[in-house]
């Protein structure tokens, strides 16, 4: 009776333990998610998208893109790195046919760095594929940007509206990958559809952004 008693009690202890057991299609990992990023700047008010700092979702394989060759080179000491820097992307500002986007870098240091030059900026699906060329530059290259912590630069994407050109448009952005200038590190943010018409692409050189 003893031995009847022990096996049953044994029984019922290995059910209790495979019921508590974790079901990874049930119980999957948690996605970290990036932070909101909220820098401001002309020719976009607010940030449309979160950020991300270097590498981000399609950077972080160290791979040279075409946006990398894009981006103007600049070997300063201190110059800015994507790694302590965040980057968002302003609302559409639209009129006359055109459309700007404000694509923000801020310093997320404890010192101050520069920026010079432009940075080299591609879209993205959310795939990570790029979506086209990367932007072209647009203007001069300007005079270097010293960045305190907390203070912000911008450059400026510009495209145009749907039918102003007959070559049609791309589809929409998920994400923007962007490396500053002398990085060979990227940086990405969300895109929030922005969609390039008439293969009309730009990027201005960096700026202090306002506000």
């Amino acid at each position: 009776m003893f031995l009847l008693v022990l096996a049953a009690a044994s029984a019922v202890a290995l059910s209790a333990c495979d019921t508590n057991m974790a079901d990874p299609a049930k119980d999957p990992s948690p996605v970290a998610s990036s932070d909101a990023g909220s820098a401001s700047g002309g020719n976009g008010g607010g940030s449309a998208g979160g950020s991300q700092g270097a590498g981000g979702a399609s950077g972080g394989s160290g791979q040279p893109t075409a946006a990398q060759g894009a981006a103007s080179a600049d070997h300063s000491a201190n110059r800015c790195r994507a790694a302590s820097m965040r980057m968002s992307l302003g609302r559409p500002d639209q009129g006359a046919g055109n459309i700007r986007y404000a694509l923000v870098f801020t310093n997320n240091g404890k010192e101050s760095c520069t920026l010079r030059g432009f940075p080299g900026v591609s879209l993205l699906a959310k795939d990570g594929q790029p979506i086209g060329k990367p932007a072209v530059h647009e203007g001069g290259a300007g005079k270097a940007v010293t960045l305190a912590p907390g203070a912000s630069a911008h450059g400026v994407l510009h495209t145009i509206n749907e039918g102003m050109k007959g070559s049609g448009c791309r589809k929409g952005a998920d994400l923007v990958q962007a490396y500053p200038p002398g990085s060979k590190e990227s940086m990405t943010t969300r895109g929030a559809g922005l969609r390039v018409c008439g293969n009309e692409f730009t990027v201005s050189a960096l700026s202090p952004a306002a506000g």
